[in-house]
């Protein structure tokens, strides 16, 4: 029987046939290095390219490979919550398919993650975007700063190490992967940040626009805000 991960490394995919190959190529290596039990999860959010062929071969030669299938398009935050759902690792690791985040960090973010410590966040110091995304990113935090009271430097940096146990009474929502930190420290939880290195996309195209990206983050704003006000605190069973 194979030993149970210790890791979950939590990617959800929509269109990212061309960056499936290189990203697994670069990213075990760096798990196999960490000398802990690993799985990765690809979840397929309902792509239409050919990108459940190649994460069925992949899956097909690497065995800590799985594959978690959406029936329609949902979006990265149900990407995430599919995955977190199926992950049996400890710690969570959450990235994106299309080779901007760098696998070489990952050390960094195990070696970052404390005692006490529930996430720890990565920031892109030296964005690979245009200064219209970067605009953005910057109001969307100033923003989010003033309702929530979160002064995470890079908010939409999805590039995240999670203890599992504190997801376990996350709300689960349409935009909930911008906000998961703020989620966790609504909780009592405690988060950190690290910087990253950024790289530029490759291949395919970004999801993202202002639209999806600004406005609608700066509407979710109020929700975490309720939320704050109402969230349950991870310590709060006492040790037996």
């Amino acid at each position: 029987m194979a030993e149970a991960p210790r890791l979950s490394v939590v990617i959800p995919v929509f269109n990212e046939q061309d960056n499936l190959d290189p990203l697994l190529a670069e990213l075990a290596p760096v798990l196999e290095g960490l000398g802990l039990p690993w799985e990765v999860l690809f979840v397929n959010d309902a792509s239409t390219d050919s990108s459940a062929q190649v994460l069925a071969r992949l899956a097909a030669g690497e065995p800590r490979v799985r594959i978690v299938t959406h029936r329609i398009n949902s979006g990265e935050s149900a990407g995430q919550a599919s995955g977190f759902r199926a992950a049996r690792g400890e710690l969570v690791l959450t990235m994106d398919a299309d080779l901007q985040n760098d696998p070489a960090d990952i050390p960094r973010y195990l070696a970052a993650l404390g005692e006490g410590l529930h996430c720890v966040c990565g920031y892109r110091a030296d964005r690979q975007e245009g200064w219209l995304r970067r605009f953005a990113s910057r109001t969307a935090n100033r923003f989010r700063a003033a309702i929530t009271g979160d002064h995470l430097r890079d908010a939409g940096c999805t590039y995240r190490l999670i203890r599992r146990q504190a997801l376990a009474d996350i709300p689960v929502f349409n935009g909930m992967h911008r906000f998961l930190p703020t989620l966790i420290t609504a909780q009592g939880g405690a988060v950190t940040e690290i910087p990253i290195n950024d790289r530029a996309r490759r291949f395919g195209v970004s999801k993202y626009g202002i639209n999806n990206r600004l406005w609608r983050g700066l509407v979710d704003c109020f929700g975490v805000r309720w939320y704050q006000r109402r969230a349950l605190r991870l310590d709060r069973v006492a040790d037996s």
